[in-house]
């Protein structure tokens, strides 16, 4: 059985459209390749899909360019001219900024001012005097948010400072530190709560009323091992 004749339009769903784009493509690569090989012809296909990607087919002995010369050749045209014409014109529109820029670099680091008139002359010392004074605002921001950190961290050493102090004032207060008295008149180490890092330092004066309480002057001091 023959097959039905296919109408020729746009097929409307995405996947059925992209399937068929596929096997028409592939189709038509095999008979490009079956041209190059039984007839010794010079084949080049470029295809662009509906999603934009490229893709060819060149006889394995040719490439495109060589191609498109032949035809441009046999057909007496240059499909580049206007191309490179219009790149032309756009290269020299870039020469002549980049020109104008470098004689304005030159001119504001002093350079190349001989020529200038003296309406060019003043305006340059304006854009200079300009960017001198967003150059100093910038400066001075700078110097201002590094000061303002400075400060910040000046004043948490202090802090950091006073919180030590008292942390030293509340220990010598702390009484986990009992007295250690074995009858010696000296300087006594021992430590009350059994930490073999901290010690508990009490010097005494010589006096036979110790016990009392009178006259007594102790101290103590916390050590680090």
């Amino acid at each position: 059985m023959s097959r039905g004749k296919i109408q020729i339009k746009r097929i409307e769903n995405t996947t059925n459209r992209q399937v068929t784009y596929s096997k028409r493509r592939n189709g038509l690569f095999k008979k490009a390749n079956e041209l190059t090989v039984l007839c010794d012809a010079k084949v080049s296909i470029i295809m662009v899909s509906s999603t934009g990607k490229v893709q060819e087919y060149v006889s394995p002995s040719t490439t495109t360019k060589q191609l498109i010369d032949e035809y441009q050749k046999a057909k007496e045209t240059d499909i580049w001219s206007s191309n490179y014409e219009r790149m032309q014109r756009e290269l020299k529109k870039l020469k002549e900024v980049n020109r104008s820029l470098r004689t304005e670099i030159r001119q504001r680091r002093g350079e190349s001012a001989n020529d200038l008139s003296l309406e060019k002359i003043h305006i340059l010392e304006q854009d200079m005097e300009n960017a001198v004074k967003v150059i100093r605002d910038r400066k001075y921001r700078v110097i201002s948010n590094q000061t303002e950190t400075f400060k910040k961290k000046l004043r948490n050493a202090k802090e950091i400072h006073r919180n030590l102090l008292h942390e030293i004032d509340a220990g010598n207060e702390d009484p986990q530190y009992g007295l250690v008295d074995n009858g010696d008149y000296g300087a006594v180490i021992g430590c009350s709560n059994g930490d073999p890092h901290i010690f508990a330092l009490r010097l005494r004066p010589r006096q036979s009323n110790f016990h009392s309480g009178a006259g007594s002057d102790l101290t103590t001091y916390t050590l680090l091992e």
